[in-house]
């Protein structure tokens, strides 16, 4: 049995139990001509409440028993009948449950939902004939009621009885009024049994019912447009310009019209009074706009044409950010990039809580290195898009690159402050990551550890994370076995990393595994570590803990030669670290 047939048929029952529920005793024993007598009556009652409510109990099987017995006692019971033709249907026996429908339907002809049931039976069979009759029948004892009417014009539109639609639709009216989508049927109604005067007359009739009424006035131009009347249609489009000078729709058809007959230049022009008409509604523009670019790109492709459409809109005050949107996306899309700038940033004046349009611009300082100008745009990100973490992130990034600390720690502080439970685990480890070595940088070791174990809650395996840590806890000289545990999964994960390479050779120093240190320092110098200064000095170091002495005093002096401040956006070496290093080439000697 069909699934939606299923719901429309449970839907139906309830509708029809819940309808009658106050009165269901009522529906059951008083029925006219009931035969039974007294003691039959109260014995009927008795098991058609007792089905009744084993059914609202989810016992099924009882119900089902229960309502046989009722139609054992009393075999004409429309309230039973209708019951158990539902479990015949539930259960996939159609016919007897077809059956039944139509005995509880002749038992009691004026229910309703009976009859709607059986009708939506019929339809869910594709049984148009059976279904219409149904319906006929309903509408007849029930004139009041729309849904018959409703339900008879769709069978009529699809078995294309295109006369008897007529006749229905007329039949809504009466009921419901003259309205423009039934003056639409019945205009296509007549136009498919070729009856040219009566469809335009339909529309004409909407149009006297409404003088007033634009709307109607505009669809009966463009019925005449789009059935070849074209003098005709330009006429009703022209009075109506002529009252409203500003009515949208009757200004978009008109360019229609020009559109249809070939009048190129009209049309450009009518175009561009729509497009910059401050009454024409922005969603209209928008759908022009797309228009114009799909023909565009399907025919020259002159993006000039688009660029100066746009550009005229611009001109005028924009209620809201859409074309200008609009206006950089195919700007982007054109590798417009320089010149999408400013329209974006026309967007975020008129809606700074556009994210895509400020993320678009951050993308743009990012590619550049231009850190004002990505301090400039996600600055008012965090009011605006409190939530997006991405725009704390450049935002802290950028002031730490130009030696604001402060401001960079202002700005993770507020970035962790927006992670949930929802956050991505790997971005709020980078932000706790990032906010550790903020805090190291400034001396405040326990908040830049506590950071750093945030981090690693939400990713253990964050290597960045996880070589600071190791690093910063060597050089203290604390915690080493935690920090070379840390240190080793980073050398796993990237052992070609002179950086992680260094770290884990300096916690073996610093534990006086001498001789394991030169393996991995010796890696480090050969994966581009000879140009990193600390990495040179820490060489150094250890060969003169294996007693290489001389050897060690090479490197210092090396290192020493080597550029000490990175250019690698990380933060430069205190300067009592290159004393040190030249007081250990000075005394030639290894000194912590």
């Amino acid at each position: 049995m069909p699934y939606l047939l299923l719901i429309v048929i449970l839907l139906l029952s309830s509708c029809g139990t819940l309808k009658n529920k106050s009165s269901v005793k009522d529906n059951a024993s008083l029925e006219l001509k009931d035969p039974l007598a007294y003691e039959q009556r109260r014995k009927f009652d008795y098991y058609f409440l007792e089905a009744v409510r084993m059914k609202q109990k989810g016992e099924y099987d009882a119900a089902f028993q229960l309502y046989s017995h009722c139609l054992d006692i009393y075999p004409g019971s429309a309230a039973v009948l209708y019951e158990i033709s539902q479990f015949y249907m539930f259960l996939g026996q159609e016919s007897k449950g077809e059956e039944a429908l139509k005995q509880a339907v002749r038992s009691d002809d004026t229910n309703f939902w009976y009859k709607q049931t059986l009708a939506s039976y019929y339809q869910s069979k594709q049984n148009w004939l059976k279904a219409i009759s149904v319906y006929e029948d309903m509408a007849q004892i029930f004139p009041s009621r729309l849904e018959p009417l409703l339900s008879l014009a769709d069978l009529y539109s699809r078995t294309k009885s295109y006369e008897s639609l007529v006749t229905t639709l007329d039949r809504i009216e009466e009921l419901d009024g003259k309205s423009e989508q039934i003056s639409m049927e019945k205009f296509r109604a007549y136009l498919q049994l070729d009856n040219m005067e009566k469809a335009f007359s339909e529309i004409q009739s909407l149009v006297d019912e409404y003088p007033y009424d634009m709307r109607y006035r505009t669809v009966l131009g463009d019925v005449y447009l789009s059935n070849g009347r074209n003098d005709e249609a330009l006429k009703v489009y022209q009075d109506i310009l002529k009252e409203e000078p500003d009515y949208a729709p009757a200004m978009v058809s008109l360019a229609s019209y020009y559109q249809k007959t070939g009048q190129d230049s009209l049309y450009d022009m009518q175009i561009d009074s729509i497009l910059v008409n401050e009454n024409v509604d922005t969603k209209l523009k928008l759908d022009f706009m797309r228009q114009l670019i799909m023909k565009s790109e399907q025919t020259d492709r002159d993006s000039t044409k688009i660029i100066r459409l746009f550009e005229t809109i611009l001109t005028r005050k924009q209620p809201n950010a859409d074309v200008p949107m609009l206006y950089a996306q195919y700007l982007i899309t054109k590798k417009m990039e320089k010149e999408s700038v400013p329209v974006l940033n026309k967007v975020l004046s008129l809606d700074p809580e556009n994210k895509p349009a400020r993320l678009q611009l951050l993308s743009y300082a990012i590619r550049d290195n231009n850190l004002d100008e990505v301090i400039r745009v996600a600055t008012p990100a965090t009011v605006y898009n409190p939530d997006a973490m991405e725009f704390y992130y450049y935002l802290g990034l950028a002031h730490y690159q130009k030696d604001q600390t402060d401001k960079a720690l202002e700005v993770f502080n507020k970035g962790v402050q927006q992670i949930n439970e929802k956050s991505d685990k790997n971005i709020a480890s980078d932000f706790y990551s990032i906010l550790g070595d903020l805090y190291h940088s400034r001396e405040m070791k326990a908040e830049a550890y506590a950071a750093y174990d945030s981090s690693l809650v939400y990713n253990p395996n964050n290597i960045n994370t996880l070589n600071n840590y190791a690093y910063y806890l060597s050089v203290e000289r604390t915690n080493l076995d935690k920090a070379e545990e840390m240190s080793f999964i980073t050398v796993k994960a990237e052992p070609e990393n002179s950086t992680y390479l260094d770290t884990y050779a300096w916690i073996l120093f610093e534990k006086g595994r001498y001789t394991e240190a030169r393996i991995y320092i010796e890696q480090a110098m050969k994966n581009g570590g000879d140009s990193s200064q600390v990495i040179v000095e820490h060489c150094g170091d250890i060969y003169y803990k294996l007693g290489e002495k001389d050897k060690a005093l090479e490197l210092w002096k090396k290192a020493l030669n080597i550029e000490a401040s990175p250019d690698d956006g990380s933060t430069p070496r205190p300067e009592k670290e290159i004393k040190r290093l030249k007081q250990k080439i000075a005394l030639r000697r290894y000194i912590e």
